[in-house]
């Protein structure tokens, strides 16, 4: 309930008189150091009744509460709005007077519901407030449940035909072409179709002879039905329009960020255009505060791990590193860790490309290349704003690099990101940048490598026996695992025949000692750094991908995909 506006619903409550300061401190706390959706844990906790929570909710938006919702609407009211916009903002219409309609909603702390909803329907949009489950059973029972899908879409394309323009040069045709009504309604189910089903990408790809979509869900792409060849522009076009690009240019990359509402809850996607042989690629990267976990209790690491990190969040300077492939989760694990120590009395600075998550408490600057505001300058600039920690997004380069180890020196604890194969590989990468190796053993104390593997679906996992190649793969024998139950996933319509639903992650975690500082000084290469981290304890990735095999969490299949 209300996921992504627990500080509201604390100014609610905090404003209603409910709740003591106390309670309300330690729900401010809690909130900011887990990131729980904390109206479902004071419903769970019993502190306050559902009913005294969305009557607070509706004083506090100075919106009607409505503690009942009839059991059908009149034809004449429904009519008023579509089934697509019922269900697209989680909305249905209760009253209409004149030129204002009511309309009950899932989430009334979506500001964009009145926006969008008063210019599609030129009317003057009352929010009531009402119990969000109540809503949901009342628009699927009156408009049915949303299973209409892109393939109808495209059926009912050949009976609206798409506009055909001539592009003149300066892109009013091809917009022309984005506002097609099956086109909107193609790309808008494309994005729900891709945000019900949690997917972290989106990827729509022109070929010589077919436009191809594809959906990454748990790291893994899965392809959807393609549109015609003569939507390709229009589709691209829409995607552009709605990210406020240059429809027209089309030779350059081009990088945005559109918001929207799906389901009744705000969603960002940030969107990646890149010029090809037969047009634009285009990538959405999607952004859902929903179903992130900010936790670092929840986010199944091992105790070590959550042990070291927490000790990292309460150094006064140093430099920590998370190290892995795009996609990840290092910026899941540092947000995490910043909320960890996200308090009043500490200041954090972050600079990000772009900023994924907004984090209540902390100043987050985005990486503006049209503007030369890139991560050095922004880091320069972060010293004289009188930090305690800083957040750099990532370090690309040699300038930022050695400001962020400046500023570790200089009292500051820099928690950052690179791309490299496992944890000693971030000093042999930071030395090949150029770093000093006396600066990066001076500042440097964590290092923690990470993957994210699919998990096995609980609902059709079942024992398997691996073959003796694979195990053989793992670097191990029969014998030395004979007590290891192993599994995987048979496939159901629970993981749509995959055999996997979520991910669990891999981590590699280097604390640096005095030992190995030394190495880092003398330069040593990465395999010797290595062999000396795993002497002092270190486990590397593929001995994590043991733990979550014998936890029956993943496959041997994908640990040795992985590491």
């Amino acid at each position: 309930m209300f996921e992504a506006h627990d500080s509201s619903v604390i100014d609610a409550l905090s404003k209603s008189g409910l709740l003591s300061s106390e309670q309300l401190g330690e729900l401010h706390w809690s909130r900011r150091k887990t990131g729980r959706n904390l109206a479902a844990a004071i419903l769970e906790s019993g502190i306050v009744g559902r009913r005294q929570l969305l009557e607070s909710v509706a004083d506090y938006l100075q919106f009607e509460f409505l503690p009942d919702l009839p059991e059908s609407i009149p034809d004449e009211v429904t009519g008023a709005i579509s089934h697509q916009i019922a269900h697209k903002y989680a909305v249905v219409p209760l009253r209409i007077c004149g030129q204002s309609i009511d309309l009950a909603t899932v989430d009334p702390f979506n500001y964009r519901i009145i926006e969008d909803l008063t210019f599609f329907l030129n009317r003057d949009i009352q929010i009531v407030v009402c119990d969000p489950d109540r809503v949901v059973k009342l628009i699927d029972q009156t408009y049915g449940e949303l299973k209409i899908r892109s393939t109808e879409v495209l059926a009912e394309s050949e009976s609206e035909p798409i506009s055909k323009v001539e592009d003149n040069g300066n892109g009013s045709s091809v917009m022309s072409l984005s506002e097609d009504t099956p086109v909107i309604r193609f790309v808008d189910l494309v994005l729900a179709q891709a945000i019900e089903d949690h997917a972290s990408d989106i990827h729509f790809e022109p070929f010589e002879d077919q436009f191809r979509i594809r959906c990454r869900v748990d790291g893994a792409l899965r392809e959807m039905a393609p549109p015609p060849g003569n939507l390709v522009q229009p589709i691209t076009a829409r995607l552009k329009v709605m990210a406020n690009l240059n429809i027209a240019e089309q030779r350059v990359p081009q990088d945005g960020r559109i918001r929207m509402t799906v389901a009744g809850r705000p969603v960002d996607l940030r969107i990646s255009t890149l010029p090809t042989r037969f047009g634009e690629s285009i990538v959405l990267r999607i952004l859902d505060k929903t179903v992130v976990s900010l936790d670092l209790d929840r986010l199944n690491l091992p105790s070590k791990v959550v042990h070291r990190l927490r000790r990292v969040a309460s150094l006064p300077h140093g430099l920590f590193i998370v190290t892995g492939p795009t996609g990840c989760g290092k910026t899941t694990t540092l947000y995490s860790l910043l909320r960890e120590i996200n308090r009043p009395e500490i200041k954090i600075l972050t600079i990000e490309d772009p900023v994924e998550y907004e984090i209540e408490g902390i100043m987050q600057v985005a990486v503006n290349p049209q503007i030369d505001l890139s991560f050095s300058r922004a880091l320069r600039s972060f010293l004289r704003h009188d930090p305690d920690k800083i957040l750099v997004g990532e370090i690309r380069d040699l300038e930022t690099a050695r400001i962020a180890v400046q500023a570790s020196l200089t009292g500051h604890l820099v928690l950052t990101t690179l791309h490299t194969n496992n944890a000693p590989g971030a000093v042999t990468r930071l030395i090949d940048m150029g770093l000093e190796p006396y600066l990066l053993a001076a500042t440097l104390d964590t290092v923690l490598a990470q993957r994210l593997l699919r998990k096995i679906c609980n609902n059709c996992r079942q024992p398997q026996e691996p073959s003796s190649e694979l195990v053989a793969q793992l670097g191990m024998e029969l014998s030395q695992i004979e007590e290891t139950k192993f599994y995987t996933g048979n496939g159901c319509p629970d993981c749509r025949g995959e055999g996997f639903l979520g991910r669990i992650g891999l981590f590699e975690l280097l604390a640096v000692s005095d030992v190995f500082r030394k190495l880092i000084v003398d330069n040593a290469p990465t395999y010797a750094l290595e062999k000396h981290a795993r002497e002092e304890g270190m486990t590397t990735l593929r001995e994590d991908g043991l733990r979550v095999i014998s936890e029956g969490f993943t496959t041997i299949e994908e640990v040795l995909k992985y590491t």
